[in-house]
């Protein structure tokens, strides 16, 4: 799909208050998204300039666009972006790094200058942007905007125009809290797991295999659009796939206890076919029920509790913002739980790959899966 991409920034006191506009449409001049993302208190224009550029192409990716036309009134990053000026402030240097990485994920991206006069659009929704940075709002997308798949008439700089949209999946839901996205990888194989033994506490190192699995998903994350954290596991197997994610992201990791694995108890280490052998009574009673754990370990019941009590303290950290969570298959299926509003039984009815990638998204306290198990950088 071939979209047409208007973008802009400004800062109130350049440095100021700092807001971006993006605003995507179709060939036919139908509006696909609206993007008021807040910058901060202290940023110039042409770092909010550049924010607009990156969240309107990330909205580009997110409808599905392969052919991207930007218009952009800035000619200084316009002409940056074609290759012809060199980018020294280091600010700047990142988000055009991020904004390449994000055009090459489509088929071809063009850069043109517009008068003022043609980009209202997007000069309104930095405002709006602005606005919300003046009021004290963190940064993030301003709550009311974002992407969806609507009708509007007319030409694209003619916002009053506009009829029925069909938003974001969180207009559906009526919630207008700003998007919160945890992209969730799984950690790549251990020894531990290419055995297929139980492995909560015990502490394996990646293998090759493993290193492996875990640069092929880093590689895949780049075409992910924006990340701003990675949070990791405390667990070896995990925080060794984060830091190679970090790495190619230019990202630090942060650690939280509470996306550790699952508890197993006296059946750590062991496969399955063991454990049944060691105490067959207590694992079967261990499997009747998440409320049961098994024998000196962890229900699903409390991981559910602790994953759930951990999601929602990461989405306050970073509302509004895109998190890398690196974990464990059961951590993930909490996740994945939540977002969809399940009940117990998705644990035993969902399977997570090594290295596999699932997103969900939050709206407040409303959830979406996105996708889940995707494998496919590991096909290439």
């Amino acid at each position: 799909m071939h979209v047409k991409m208007y973008c802009d920034g400004g800062s109130r006191g350049n440095p100021g208050v700092a807001g971006s506009g993006s605003v995507v449409y179709d060939a036919s001049g139908e509006t696909l998204g609206e993007i008021a993302y807040v910058v901060g208190k202290k940023s110039t224009n042409n770092v909010a300039e550049y924010y607009g550029l990156v969240r309107g192409l990330e909205a580009c990716r997110e409808v599905g666009a392969t052919e991207v036309d930007v218009f952009m009134d800035s000619k200084l990053v316009v002409e940056q972006m074609n290759g012809r000026w060199k980018i020294k402030h280091p600010d700047m240097q990142k988000l055009a790094r991020e904004a390449r990485d994000l055009a090459s994920t489509f088929e071809k991206v063009t850069y043109t200058w517009v008068p003022r006069a043609k980009n209202k659009k997007a000069d309104e929704l930095s405002n709006v942007a602005m606005d919300a940075a003046a009021r004290g709002d963190k940064p993030g997308i301003v709550k009311g905007t974002g992407v969806w798949v609507g009708e509007k008439t007319g030409e694209p700089e003619d916002s009053e125009k506009q009829t029925h949209q069909t938003a974001s999946p969180a207009h559906w839901a009526g919630a207008d809290a700003p998007r919160t996205r945890f992209i969730l990888l799984r950690h790549g194989q251990t020894q531990h797991s290419a055995e297929q033994r139980f492995s909560g506490t015990s502490d394996p190192e990646l293998t090759d295999t493993g290193r492996d699995q875990a640069r092929r998903a880093a590689d895949a994350l780049r075409g992910f659009g924006r990340i701003d954290a990675v949070v990791t596991s405390p667990q070896a197997r995990a925080q060794g796939t984060a830091r190679i994610a970090a790495g190619a992201l230019g990202l630090d990791v942060v650690v939280d206890e509470g996306l550790r694995e699952l508890d197993f108890g006296d059946f750590e280490g062991l496969t399955r076919d063991e454990a049944v052998a060691r105490d067959s009574s207590a694992f079967d009673e261990w499997q009747s029920s998440p409320n049961n754990a098994p024998p000196g370990g962890e229900s699903l019941t409390a991981l559910h509790r602790r994953v759930s009590r951990t999601r929602s303290k990461l989405q306050e950290r970073y509302e509004g913002q895109t998190v890398l969570v690196v974990t464990h298959m059961t951590p993930v299926k909490s996740f994945v739980r939540q977002a969809l509003g399940a009940g117990p039984e998705l644990f035993k009815h969902l399977f997570l790959d090594l290295a596999s990638i699932s997103v969900v998204d939050y709206y407040g306290d409303f959830g979406v899966v996105r996708c889940v198990n995707d494998v496919a950088h590991h096909r290439r």
